[in-house]
């Protein structure tokens, strides 16, 4: 079921997922996560989505991992590919930039967070992807 424009810019604004033309199965049967509180409830395997900044922030916090872009994809003066960089998968040509700036461009390109918090088998996951609902190549 297709949501109106106001209902899609309620769901941002408390940090729900973006929805638009191209907006993946993955997104549409992911369960929505608002706060970090949330994340602990969810089922070992279960695929989630977020535009929360502090929930991206925390998941992110608690692995150990830093906002980064990869280099020599940017535009001009704006960030590049956007992406995470976890301790010990070798992120040594990732250039880490501040979380205000990771956000800005994140919000910028109307970007969900599709991640996993916990594998099947209840051990920590690092799994997450960046996806634009207006672009299928984002």
């Amino acid at each position: 079921m297709e949501k109106n424009v106001a209902e899609q810019n309620e769901n941002e604004e408390e940090g729900g997922a973006r929805t638009g033309p191209a907006t993946s199965k993955s997104v549409r049967y992911a369960e929505a996560i608002t706060s970090p509180d949330q994340i602990r409830d969810a089922d070992p395997g279960d695929t989630l989505v977020t535009t929360s900044h502090e929930v991206i922030r925390t998941w992110a916090q608690d692995r150990g991992a830093q906002a980064a872009t990869v280099p020599g994809t940017e535009h001009g003066d704006h960030l590049g590919v956007l992406t995470l960089d976890f301790p010990g998968y070798g992120g040594e040509k990732l250039r880490h930039v501040s979380w205000d700036e990771w956000f800005r461009t994140f919000d910028e390109r109307r970007l969900n967070f599709i991640f996993q918090d916990k594998k099947k088998d209840g051990t920590p996951s690092n799994f997450f992807r960046l996806e634009s609902p207006e672009r299928e190549d984002a």
